[in-house]
């Protein structure tokens, strides 16, 4: 039985609804089919209440801004912080006040003003090569030293998961501290960045480079790939500032759109994708840690070992995500 009720594949293009009290739900999702359908599925198989989806890559705050009080979005899914700050800096978002979701959901990875929230973590890895480095004990901030000179890979500065790496850098040590420290991680580049966190890994087993930054759920869907396993088996992953302030978090999210035409069944999705169940099934499915604290990670997840976390409300990348990109334009990162 399928219970999704339709699922989009973008084009975010021309089209038109009108929302009743019993018509299902709108999910605007940034993340993909084969991880959002089975939990919406289950969403639906337990409520009764139906679910459609409209994927996309990009564009979808333009298109609910275009739509304005007439958009049929009752929830968007974000695979990164940074959509999620996108929503909230255009005013497309509502909050949500909800004690289930508070519960479930620690303080640090949600929003003060209860109109974002994070729903699964990833870890800002430093890979190194088995052959050429070993395992090593690296702080961000090593980095920029001499000993890695021309042994680094990373994709493009402006992507989001390496801005919101330097907001972390700009919240803990101030925005001349990493600016020096971003020429100094310039400086020690192997090669123009480019690529996404996958191809960084590559370039290792290629020995095109022997460290590179990347997430680390990327590692488990490499594992899992039988074309690409062998990247993952040439490098070792390492969780970073373990001796002192912990690994960088980014977070894939939730937020209640601003115009929710079923808004009292929007939040019971949203309380829903924090349960053990839906927890669960995102770590199992896409190698993420959960964010409700009683939810085990995947086993192969598990088996990376225990890390400790950068304890930096994730708000405050929000607040330094500006600064972040004016400094990555100054030393011309990508050039």
């Amino acid at each position: 039985m399928k219970l999704l009720n339709n699922v989009v594949l973008l084009g975010l293009a021309g089209m038109t609804f009108s929302a009743t009290a019993a018509d299902p739900l709108t999910v605007y999702s940034y993340r993909q089919a084969f991880l959002v359908e089975p939990i919406l599925e289950k969403f639906t198989e337990q409520t009764g209440v139906g679910v459609n989806v409209v994927f996309a890559k990009d564009g979808i705050a333009e298109r609910i801004a275009r739509e304005g009080r007439l958009s049929p979005a009752d929830v968007v899914l974000t695979s990164d912080f940074s959509r999620l700050m996108e929503l909230v800096e255009k005013e497309l978002v509502s909050p949500v006040n909800s004690s289930a979701i508070d519960e479930n959901i620690p303080a640090q990875y949600r929003s003060p003003n209860h109109d974002w929230f994070a729903l699964t973590m990833r870890v800002r890895n430093v890979y190194s090569s088995k052959e050429r480095t070993g395992k090593i004990d690296i702080d961000y901030q090593d980095l920029a030293s001499e000993q890695y000179k021309g042994k680094i890979c990373t994709r493009s500065g402006k992507h989001p998961y390496n801005v919101a790496l330097v907001a972390s850098m700009i919240a803990h040590d101030g925005e001349a501290s990493t600016k020096a420290w971003l020429e100094g991680v310039k400086a020690n580049l192997a090669r123009k960045p480019q690529g996404n966190d996958r191809a960084q890994v590559l370039a290792i087993k290629e020995g095109l480079c022997d460290i590179a930054i990347g997430n680390s759920y990327y590692y488990g869907k490499m594992m899992m790939d039988k074309n690409q396993k062998s990247w993952a088996e040439a490098v070792y992953i390492n969780f970073p500032n373990q001796q002192n302030r912990g690994a960088h978090i980014n977070v894939s999210g939730m937020a209640l759109a601003k115009h929710s035409p079923n808004k009292d069944n929007a939040i019971k999705l949203m309380e829903f994708l924090t349960s053990n169940v839906a927890q669960g099934m995102y770590a199992e499915v896409n190698m993420e840690y959960p964010v409700k604290a009683d939810v085990a990670p995947s086993e192969l997840v598990a088996s990376w070992g225990d890390f400790k976390a950068d304890s930096l409300p994730i708000y405050k990348l929000a607040e330094n995500h500006q600064a972040a990109i004016k400094l990555l334009d100054e030393v011309k990162f990508d050039l």
